[in-house]
């Protein structure tokens, strides 16, 4: 059977993309997944590393890849590491500036597949949707085989906490594989998004959801980082535990 990518219309397959990649030491798995990502048939597709000073040489491998690939690499470097959320903004202000029709986000770490990108762009056009979120935990998603039993239930009770506080309707609330429109961004204000981490994912689905915007999950398989450390800490996780609570007091308010 044809990949999804390989079904794109001709039309479709000029969209202009654009991939927000947050980086902090992730010298080994980026020019991977520039690979993977460059080998799409979507020549319009371009690339946005956002590195936060990393100390293994994730920003000069990234400049590295701006002069291999003229035009379709770029990269904001942040002098201060303050969390993945606001390297997201940062990113994404890039990728609406430029002109991006989409604008996809994703993890450095290889976790989220590449090839699963022209599908996220065809569900978009076909249904209009203005976020196209890449779940888990929709039917036929799956998640990495050297996940244990305890760490599958802590993700997926986060899920269900998340819609019991604030009833978001979305199956995958913390992932972090998206389609945005750029209009979509802009009117959610993503400048004004305070959260980090996961929280930052949640708070970003509330936002659009509160503008009415059609959101569509699609499935994906998620692997297992391909190298280096997590860099989810005990603060971003009790950041998430409370986020929920502080959005629902705000709607109320």
């Amino acid at each position: 059977m044809p990949s999804v990518a390989t079904r794109l219309p001709a039309e479709w397959a000029q969209a202009r993309v654009a991939v927000v990649v947050p980086t902090y030491n992730e010298a080994t798995n980026l020019p991977i997944l520039a690979e993977r990502l460059l080998g799409l048939p979507l020549p319009n597709l371009r690339l946005i590393v956002v590195d936060d000073s990393s100390p293994d040489g994730t920003g000069q491998i990234a400049d590295g890849l701006v002069e291999a690939t003229p035009g379709r690499v770029s990269v904001v470097h942040r002098e201060v590491k303050d969390g993945l959320g606001r390297a997201y903004v940062a990113g994404m202000r890039a990728a609406v500036d430029s002109g991006a029709e989409f604008v996809v986000q994703m993890d450095a770490d290889l976790s989220h597949q590449p090839e699963t990108i022209p599908e996220l762009l065809g569900t978009a056009l076909a249904t209009d949707a203005g976020l196209v979120i890449g779940s888990r935990y929709v039917v036929g998603g799956s998640l990495s085989a050297q996940w244990g039993r305890h760490r599958r239930l802590l993700s997926r009770a986060g899920s269900v906490y998340v819609n019991l506080v604030l009833g978001l309707r979305i199956r995958d609330t913390t992932g972090g594989f998206k389609l945005w429109r750029p209009d979509v961004l802009t009117a959610i204000d993503v400048d004004g998004v305070v959260s980090n981490g996961f929280s930052f994912q949640i708070e970003m689905n509330h936002r659009a959801l509160r503008l009415g915007t059609k959101i569509v999950e699609i499935p994906i398989h998620f692997e297992e980082r391909y190298s280096g450390t997590s860099k989810i800490s005990l603060a971003v996780q009790l950041e998430a535990l409370v986020v929920p609570w502080r959005l629902r007091a705000n709607l109320r308010r």
